[in-house]
C-alpha cells in the first residue's frame, strides 16, 4: 500500500496492533527513573501511555524476584508497555511465559540502550548490527502471544554505520507494531543533537508499504515547544519523553495544553512541584519503604528544584534527607521561602 500521509491532529490517539492508546504521549523505558511510582506521577499530569523500566529477559527465566517487581502496575495504570531486554531470541523463549503472567498491554524490545554494561552481553544497541536478530526476536514473541510487539531502535551503532532502515525493515518483515526511534547512534550516546530527520525520513520510509505501523521519536523532547516541533517537522506519529520527564511529568500536560489549545506553560510554581515531588516519594515508599525511597528520590527531587534560583540550600538538605519527615520540611521551608507565585 502507498500514499501520502494525511494530516491530522498532532495529539490524536493511536493504535499499536489491537491497542488503542486515547493519546500520543507517552513515558519511555529509563532504567533507574521510570518506576512505578514515578509512571503514576505522570499519568496524573497527562502520559497516554508508560512503560516500565528496563526488564531483563535473563532475569526472568531464572525467577528473578527482583526483575519481577519491575513489571507490576501502578494502581491508575490502566494500560502499561513492559519493555525487556536480551541479546537474543532463544533468551526471550525461556521468559515469555514469566512475561505474560504480567498481562503487559504491549511488550516493547530494547535495541538502543547504548550503556556498556547492557551492550557488552549482546543486548540493547548491540542488536542493531545484528537486524537478523531483531527479526527473530519479534518473530518469536509475535508467535507466542496476540500481544503487540515494538522496538525502540537508535539510528545505528556510528556514524559510519545508520542502519535504522535495516533495522526497521527486519523488525516490520516479523511483524512489529510500532517502533520508536531515538535520533542518535549508540557511540552517540546522549551526547550532541538528535538528528530530527532521519525521523522524518524513517516516518516516511514506514508509511509506503506499513501506513498501520506507528511510529514514534525520541530525542532532545526537553519542553512542550520541543514536542510540538518535532511533531510538525517529523510527521511521527507520536512522541516518547525520557530525560525530559525527570523532575518535570507537568511535561506531558503542558504538551497536551500547547497541541491542543495552543496554551504555554510558562512555570510550574514551588508548591505544585513540592506537592508531585512528595506523592512520588509516598508511592515510591509504599513499594520500597521509607527508608529506600528516601535515598532513591535524591535523584528526583534534586530535578524537580531545577530552575528555582534560591533552591541550592533545599537541594543539599534533600540529598541527605533519609525520613519522610525531613523531605516534608524541607519542601515546606522552600515554599514559604518562595517569592510569591502567581
Amino acid at each position: 500500500m502507498t500514499g501520502q500521509m494525511q494530516p491530522k491532529p498532532l495529539y490524536h490517539p493511536v493504535d499499536i496492533g489491537s491497542v488503542h492508546i486515547d493519546g500520543n504521549l507517552f513515558l519511555a523505558p529509563l532504567a533507574g527513573y521510570t518506576d512505578r511510582a514515578f509512571r503514576s506521577v505522570c499519568i496524573d499530569k497527562g502520559a497516554s501511555f508508560t512503560y516500565t523500566e528496563m526488564v531483563s529477559a535473563e532475569g526472568l527465566a531464572r525467577d528473578s524476584v527482583n526483575t519481577e517487581k519491575l513489571m507490576v502496575r501502578a494502581e491508575n495504570e490502566q494500560q502499561l508497555a513492559i519493555q525487556i531486554f536480551m541479546p537474543e531470541a532463544s533468551v526471550v523463549a525461556r521468559s515469555i511465559g514469566k512475561l505474560l503472567e504480567y498481562s503487559p498491554t504491549v511488550i516493547d524490545i530494547n535495541c538502543g540502550c547504548p550503556v556498556p554494561k547492557v551492550v557488552k552481553t549482546g543486548a540493547g544497541s548491540a542488536l542493531l548490527r545484528f537486524p537478523d536478530k531483531i527479526h527473530d526476536i519479534v518473530h518469536l514473541i509475535k508467535h507466542s502471544c496476540d500481544i503487540p510487539v515494538s522496538v525502540k531502535i537508535r539510528l545505528g551503532w556510528d556514524s559510519s554505520s545508520l542502519n535504522y532502515r535495516e533495522t526497521t525493515d527486519a523488525a516490520l518483515a516479523a511483524g512489529v507494531d510500532m517502533i520508536t526511534m531515538h535520533a542518535r547512534t549508540k557511540a552517540m550516546g546522549y551526547s550532541g543533537t538528535a538528528d530530527w530527520s532521519a525521523l522524518a525520513d524513517l516516518k516516511h520510509y514506514v508509511y509506503k508499504n506499513n501506513p498501520k505501523v506507528p511510529i514514534f521519536g525520541s530525542g532532545d523532547l526537553f519542553s512542550a515547544q520541543a514536542a510540538k516541533e518535532m511533531l510538525e517537522q517529523t510527521g511521527v506519529d507520536g512522541v516518547m519523553f525520557a530525560r525530559g520527564a525527570m523532575g518535570n511529568p507537568f511535561i506531558f500536560s503542558d504538551t497536551y495544553n500547547l497541541l491542543t489549545k495552543g496554551e504555554e506553560t510558562v512555570y510550574h510554581t514551588t508548591r505544585e512541584r513540592v506537592t508531585t515531588l512528595l506523592k512520588q516519594l509516598h508511592l515510591m515508599g509504599n513499594d520500597i519503604g521509607e527508608r529506600l525511597a528516601c535515598r532513591e528520590m535524591r535523584k528526583h527531587a534534586t530535578a524537580y528544584l531545577k530552575g528555582i534560583h534560591h533552591a541550592s540550600k533545599a537541594k543539599q538538605a534533600l540529598v541527605q534527607a533519609n525520613t519522610y519527615e525531613q523531605y516534608e520540611t524541607i519542601c515546606a521551608r522552600l515554599v514559604e521561602e518562595t517569592p510569591q507565585e502567581l
